[in-house]
């Protein structure tokens, strides 16, 4: 009987928690964009480099031996001319129309500047890109010196991608400048983007389901529009109501200023003047909402698109199994993108980002926070624990961006887990998908 009372009261103090939480997350939101306007960026955030989470100890004993990774590309440049294009070419209409303010012309002018600077650009590694993961790899070695000690062997794996392969090759370069004895085996190659980046032409197609859409526009309707900067922009508002897509310009020019913060020019351009904390907020929620729906666990189209990324879990499943006879294994490195870390975070429920909702409202409110999970140079890191190479029971624990996480398996050593639960709950959980 008494248990059964500390179970009811454990019960209801959760429950207050979650509450609690649940009411003050929202406002969290708006507050961190308060704080930093690029939190706004999505997945155009730069990577928060500034890591001073304290590290809990591992239990008495256990010592680093073995890093399994995945990291998203650095900082990087708009992926393709059109994306600069889009907004100069519906600011052309206003132009030749002479409805422009002195603004509009004035903006008008620092877009045709802009893709200049950007030609031949789209989709590359910025200079910011390289010192990203620079900096994520040193960290890496001085958090975990034992697993980079002699002739440590780091296996390095990239997708096709240039920015993917040249964000490896700088990582690869900082760790060989504080240990040149480091032993590396890095490719680039098609043989391996059937788990880096791998792309379920089955799932991709069910993203936005009649259901998914309906949910979506209903919640982003509100949230297209920015009237004011329209304002701003033209002098006449008829004009813009019957000539100018006005969604697609706000957009992209919120896009366009996202992206510039991680090029080279980003301290030559103004544009983040034009938007308010609430513009900045409302296109936050919108991309939120999206992310959510296409990467990530929404019951809208299914609530499978986070098993995009099977393949890279079995894979980094069994990567480690074979890792874990080793003396002195070393680290896997593995270079991909957003699209795959995303869902992967999704998959193994990582902070709870396996969150089910059909009500879009309740995504922000329950902390499920994009910008938090993807940011440029996003990446995961496992890190394995043991006492000696015949030790039994391996331990781990896994960190979102250089922060430790939590995950849905019982443990008695939080934050860290025993491998053993680790693999027999998430390969049951691939094998059931794939059984259906």
């Amino acid at each position: 009987m008494e248990s059964k009372k500390i179970a009811y009261q454990t019960f209801v103090l959760l429950a207050i928690f979650i509450v609690s939480n649940t009411a003050t997350w929202a406002q969290a939101a708006f507050d961190q964009i308060q704080a930093d306007r690029y939190f706004a960026a999505t997945n155009y955030r730069l990577y928060p480099d500034t890591i001073t989470t304290p590290q809990t100890p591992p239990p008495a004993g256990k010592h680093p031996f073995y890093i399994s990774h995945y990291g998203r590309h650095g900082s990087r440049y708009m992926g393709s001319r059109k994306a600069y294009l889009t907004p100069l070419h519906i600011l052309q209409k206003g132009y030749k129309a002479q409805k422009l303010t002195q603004l509009g012309l004035d903006l008008r002018k620092l877009l045709a500047n802009i893709i200049h600077d950007t030609h031949g650009h789209w989709g590359d590694l910025s200079a910011l890109g390289h010192q990203q993961n620079r900096d994520i790899a040193r960290r890496m070695m001085q958090n975990y010196p034992e697993v980079f000690e002699g002739d440590a062997h780091i296996q390095a794996r990239s997708t096709t991608m240039s920015r993917c392969m040249l964000s490896m090759g700088s990582a690869l370069q900082q760790l060989k400048s504080m240990n040149p004895r480091l032993q590396v085996d890095m490719d680039a190659s098609h043989e391996d983007m059937w788990y880096l980046n791998f792309q379920d032409k089955q799932l991709r197609d069910s993203m936005m389901t009649p259901k998914a859409k309906k949910a979506f526009e209903k919640y982003s309707n509100s949230r297209k529009h920015n009237w004011r900067l329209m304002n701003l922009i033209f002098t006449d508002s008829t004009f813009v109501k019957q000539n100018i897509d006005d969604e697609w310009l706000n957009y992209y020019l919120l896009k366009t200023d996202h992206v510039q913060l991680n090029t080279k020019s980003y301290d030559q351009v103004r544009l983040a003047d034009l938007f308010t904390m609430e513009d900045l907020y409302i296109f936050w929620q919108y991309e939120n909402a999206w992310w959510y729906i296409c990467y990530g666990p929404s019951p809208l189209n299914g609530g499978f698109q986070p098993y995009t990324q099977r393949h890279l879990l079995r894979q980094i499943i069994q990567d480690a199994d074979s890792c874990l006879t080793l003396n002195k294994p070393g680290v896997q490195l593995r270079f991909g993108h957003d699209t795959m870390i995303l869902p992967l975070v999704c998959l193994i429920g990582l902070n709870g980002y396996d969150f089910q909702t059909e009500n879009l409202e309740e995504v922000e409110k329950h902390g499920w926070w994009v910008s938090d999970i993807i940011p440029m140079a996003a990446n995961l890191q496992f890190v394995f624990y043991r006492e000696h190479p015949q030790d039994q029971d391996v331990i781990f624990k896994i960190l979102l961006n250089e922060k430790e996480a939590t995950l849905p398996i019982p443990t008695d050593i939080a934050p860290y887990y025993h491998w053993r639960d680790f693999r027999e709950f998430y390969l049951k959980k691939l094998d059931d998908y794939e059984a259906r």
